[in-house]
Order: structure tokens, then C-alpha cells, then sequence
């Protein structure tokens, strides 16, 4: 299943900074640093929640609990998730954190298992937050759901967030995982040769940790 975020002129504007090729190394960073608080945000109202009743200083009041934050697992594709990862522990200091990383074949776009470190308990974790910008052909991502089911986690409660994505790589998460669901920012049209998105924004890793050469 996947979750847009809602196109808000906030949500425009922010997008509009972030496509663009002659956007600053801290337009680019700040803009994207805002779309991923309101990414995460997005996917948190998707999880369980159990009924809370709290007093108000005027009576009491019916409401919800989500899970506590040590519950939780953020799940980074590294290098461009770490950018996604600073904003989620900002938000939530104990959270707990597993590094993947995947190497694409730039030949292929097939991806590799390269290095895995994930909490020992992720298993009894409440959600995983997989966290990377972009899913274009959703190889890497696909991989990296593998390597959680593998290691316990239901698929269900897999949330996979992403700044942009394309409709290729969607269907492929969609058919090999169908519980697990996607909370993006947009979904772009198409694939160019290069397996980049279109329009997309050129690489994210490079443009935020500013080794795109710019």
C-alpha cells in the first residue's frame, strides 16, 4: 500500500527547492530535512495505537498512545538514509537503529548485500522505519525487506519511507511484499536509462552530503 503525503503548497514548494539543479547545498539540505520531518510524521500516524484515557484540567479525555519510542526501529540504506535517520533521532532520541548496506551494479542495477548491522531484539520491535530517499527500480529496497523478514520482522510491520519514488519501483515492493506499506512524498512518471527517476532530483546522497562535485 502506499501513503502520498498530501500535496499542500507547502509540500510543493518544498519539492519545487529540491528538484531544482541550482538549488544551494543548504536549500537543498534544509528543504529536505523539512519533507522528511513531515514524511515521518506521516508514517507514525499509520501505526498501531492502543486507547489512552488522560485527565485534562477540566475532566478527562478518550484518546490514543502509539508505541513508545524504544519500540521502535529505524532501519537506514546506506549512505543516502542517514540524512532520513537524523531527522527520525531527532524526533525521537531512543529510537533504535539498523545500518544496511546495498550496492547497486551500475551495469545491472542489480543490488548486493554488502554489510547488515540490526538491533538483536527487531524482531519484537512494534514497526520498522525503512528509511531511503528515493525507490526507482526497488531492488535495494526489496533486498533490504528480504534481509528483515529474514531476521523475524513481519512484513506488516514494515513502514518503508521515501522522499520520491516511481511507480516501477512500487509494483516491485508491492509483489514480492504486499503488507509492507510505503509512505512517499511523490511518485514520479519513469525510469531514464540510467535507472534514475524523472523528473526525480539527481542523486540525494551526493547533493546533501556534497559530493555531487557541485
Amino acid at each position: 500500500m502506499a501513503i502520498v503525503l498530501r500535496d499542500t503548497p507547502l509540500v510543493r514548494a518544498l519539492f519545487t527547492r529540491i528538484r531544482d539543479k541550482e538549488a544551494s547545498r543548504e536549500q537543498f539540505v534544509t528543504c529536505s530535512d523539512r519533507l522528511v520531518h513531515l514524511l515521518v510524521e506521516e508514517a507514525l500516524a499509520h501505526l498501531p495505537t492502543s486507547p489512552l484515557t488522560v485527565a485534562t484540567p477540566c475532566g478527562a479525555f478518550d484518546g490514543l498512545a502509539l508505541p513508545a519510542d524504544h519500540t521502535l526501529c529505524a532501519v537506514s540504506i546506506l549512505r543516502a538514509a542517514d540524512c532520513m535517520l537524523g531527522v527520525v533521532r531527532a524526533m525521537m532520541p531512543s529510537i533504535t537503529v539498523g545500518k544496511v548496506l546495498i550496492q547497486r551494479d551500475e551495469a545491472t542495477a542489480l543490488p548486493s548485500l554488502l554489510y547488515a548491522k540490526l538491533p538483536p531484539d527487531i524482531a519484537a520491535k512494534a514497526a520498522v522505519l525503512l528509511l531511503d530517499p528515493m525507490l526507482a527500480t526497488g531492488g535495494s529496497a526489496v533486498k533490504c525487506i528480504e534481509l528483515l523478514v529474514e531476521r523475524g520482522v513481519d512484513p506488516a510491520k514494515i513502514v518503508f519511507v521515501n522522499v520520491v519514488c516511481c511507480g516501477e519501483g512500487l509494483e516491485a515492493v508491492a509483489k514480492a511484499f504486499p503488507q509492507v506499506r510505503v509512505v512517499t512524498g511523490a511518485i514520479d512518471p519513469i525510469l531514464n536509462e540510467s535507472k534514475y527517476i524523472v523528473p526525480g532530483l539527481g542523486d540525494f546522497g551526493d547533493r546533501y552530503f556534497g559530493t555531487d562535485g557541485y
